[in-house]
């Protein structure tokens, strides 16, 4: 397997735990769930027993990743969604909260476009935000009231965030600013909670996914040198772990926030990024 392959999610990496609430009849929205990280954790939290709305506007990809979820025993419905906009955001959840009581929810979608502050294009900018910030904040906004109408009003809101909500790299400012942006919207989320609605990121470094992949040839461009280069210095040059984390990892790290054995993950951020940020 290369370096930057994404690689198969396969029932033995699959974190599974043990919670009253991981069961059927309770609902887990995952938005990007065509692919990456986003699949991954659709799957992950099918395999543990919840119901899953996977939200994505790739509808053949999406439709993949519920038979990935079914074949390894999970149940998973996919839900055609454009991010930018609202209505159809209002309508994934509705049709969410039809399939069960909607307890857990991941805001994962992101898209990446590289270039300075100064060369870049704003409908770029604003296209960021609206799927990165604006439609994980309406998405919390829309299923908050649902979780709180369960029987013990507990839930979870999980947003993906990246070593990128820590520390900012050159060419990638929307996306910096975005990930800080979410652990803010978890923290809020958070706050608001009384530690029965939690939020509360994941940050990851460079995980095996086509985001990552897609980004190396512009990263080589604006940096001037080999994709190659890119990898092994930018992307792994700061991690003591040197290998990309694969998609399920970061899934398992969702379905961890989401357990009862997170109780006290009240606005705080699951750092797993190999040591890039804390370790020099």
């Amino acid at each position: 397997m290369s370096l930057i392959e994404e690689p198969r999610i396969e029932r033995k990496d699959i974190l599974i735990l043990d919670d009253d609430r991981f069961r059927e009849g309770n609902v887990c929205i995952v938005t990007g769930a065509a692919s990456g990280i986003g699949r991954a954790t659709a799957v992950v939290a099918a395999v543990n027993g919840l119901t899953v709305a996977a939200l994505d506007i790739d509808e053949a990809k999406g439709e993949e990743t519920c038979r990935i979820a079914e074949g390894l025993g999970g149940k998973a419905r996919f839900i055609k969604t454009d991010l930018t906009r609202d209505e159809d955001i209002e309508q994934a959840v509705h049709k969410a909260s039809a399939m069960g009581s909607i307890r857990f929810l991941a805001n994962i979608a992101g898209i990446q476009h590289i270039d300075s502050v100064e060369n870049f294009p704003m409908e770029k900018y604003d296209l960021m935000q609206r799927i990165m910030l604006r439609a994980p904040f309406y998405l919390s906004k829309l299923t908050i009231p649902h979780i709180r109408k369960n029987g013990d009003g507990t839930g979870a809101i999980g947003n993906m965030a990246s070593v990128h909500a820590h520390i900012c790299t050159k060419n990638k400012p929307v996306y910096n600013i975005t990930k800080f942006g979410l652990r803010a919207l978890a923290q809020s989320i958070a706050a608001e909670g009384e530690g029965k609605i939690r939020g509360f990121t994941v940050s990851a470094g460079y995980v095996k996914t086509p985001l990552a992949l897609n980004q190396i040839p512009d990263q080589a461009k604006q940096r001037g040198i080999t994709e190659e280069e890119v990898v092994r210095e930018v992307m792994l040059g700061r991690s003591r772990v040197k290998e990309m984390m694969s998609p399920v990892d970061v899934g398992n790290l969702f379905i961890f926030g989401f357990s009862r054995y997170a109780t006290y993950l009240v606005g705080g951020d699951l750092l797993f990024d190999g040591g890039m940020v804390l370790t020099y």
